[in-house]
């Protein structure tokens, strides 16, 4: 886990510089008494604790899905999945963050990988959760008790202290990606944590989960639940939906009609119907389509985010780092980091950020170059 401690007193020492008082041996004795009492003077800290602009300390970086999709069934023949473990989940760890299990410091990324005819045990916490499958079908995620087919394409919900588990129904594996705010909730110190049953109870398999039923359907809501929910009753937002979407902005700007974020780029939000906004208060999740050739302005944004590719094929400039993508891979962009990205072909991405986080606080700021 990211920790942040005191191992021993803050050393100080009186340097010169503008604003900077006369180093002198009395001013040396005051300093020596701040560290015995565990304070800092501000003056000596201002520079990093209020940068003129952002500087994360979690840094670009892409990994290979095929690499990551090898460890991952290699360890679905090594480690049991059950009561302890929990889940056969192996998180990216950014390389600016000293080891912790973090994409970002507020985002948790990760593939989880389930054999053939396995279950993942039934638990709740706090934290936000969802998953996005790159690939395959056969597992039903159970959330409070209704079965939820996962299939490629699929963005599905497990808003916070809602039990859930996974059962295998086929005889293959299956692996995806897995979003959550661990790093928020525990830098936060607001994490819970329950068991439930050891296997999930309700093991049907039906097309359509019972969410999905009563509110997946277009700009429709049930009158029998009124009022706003936190989190987005749809437990799955299908893949169907979401292609046909970005199809439709791209023909609606070769019609002439404004409908894309940019030229070739179209996008859409997964939203709350009971709100509008956002599917989870902490989270936000998008999918990107760029046509091949297609190339976006550089972007910065205050708050981070992590992108997998759906499909497609194409590079990725985040900062001074630069990324040749292909299906499957992921990279996360810190904090007010320029983002720039290329379509060699056809480019399909799915996002998760904080933003929601920042908009909430009053806090979230970006900037688009040329705009």
């Amino acid at each position: 886990m990211l920790m942040t401690s005191v191992a021993s007193p803050v050393s100080l020492t009186a340097t010169e510089g503008p604003g900077r008082p006369e180093p002198t041996a009395e001013l040396n004795e005051l300093y020596r008494g701040f560290e015995r009492e565990l304070l800092v003077p501000l003056w000596t800290e201002i520079g990093s604790l209020m940068p003129a602009t952002p500087a994360p300390a979690a840094q670009p970086h892409a990994w290979r899905w095929q690499r990551l999709l090898a460890l991952a069934e290699r360890s679905g023949s090594l480690v049991p999945v059950g009561r302890g473990g929990e889940r056969r989940a192996i998180a990216l760890a950014n390389p600016g963050l000293g080891g912790a299990p973090y994409a970002t410091p507020t985002l948790w990324a990760a593939i989880q990988y389930l054999n053939p005819r396995e279950d993942a045990p039934v638990h709740r916490h706090t934290q936000n959760a969802f998953r996005f499958v790159l690939e395959g079908e056969g597992v039903w995620t159970v959330v409070d008790g209704d079965p939820v087919a996962m299939r490629r394409g699929d963005f599905l919900l497990t808003p916070g202290w809602h039990f859930h588990g996974h059962h295998n129904q086929s005889d293959q594996p299956m692996a995806w990606l897995d979003g959550l705010d661990i790093p928020f909730a525990h830098q936060t110190d607001s994490g819970f944590f329950e068991f439930g049953p050891d296997q999930v109870e309700d093991r049907s398999s039906p097309s359509r989960s019972r969410a999905e039923r009563l509110w997946a359907h277009p700009g429709l809501r049930p009158v029998s639940h009124s009022g706003p929910q936190p989190s987005s009753p749809i437990a799955a937002y299908r893949w169907e939906h979401t292609d046909a979407a970005l199809d439709e902005q791209l023909a609606l700007e070769d019609e002439g009609h404004p409908a894309v974020v940019e030229p070739g780029h179209a996008a859409v939000r997964f939203t709350n119907p009971t709100t509008g906004g956002d599917v989870m208060p902490t989270l936000r999740a998008e999918m990107h389509r760029l046509r091949g050739g297609a190339t976006t302005r550089a972007r910065r944004e205050v708050g981070s985010a992590v992108w997998q590719v759906f499909d497609g094929d194409g590079s990725v400039h985040i900062g001074e780092h630069a990324y040749r993508l292909n299906r499957g891979d992921l990279f996360c962009v810190p904090s007010w980091a320029p983002l720039t990205l290329s379509a060699d072909a056809d480019l399909d991405l799915f996002r998760f950020s904080d933003s929601p986080i920042f908009e909430a606080l009053h806090a979230y700021r970006t900037h688009t170059e040329g705009a």
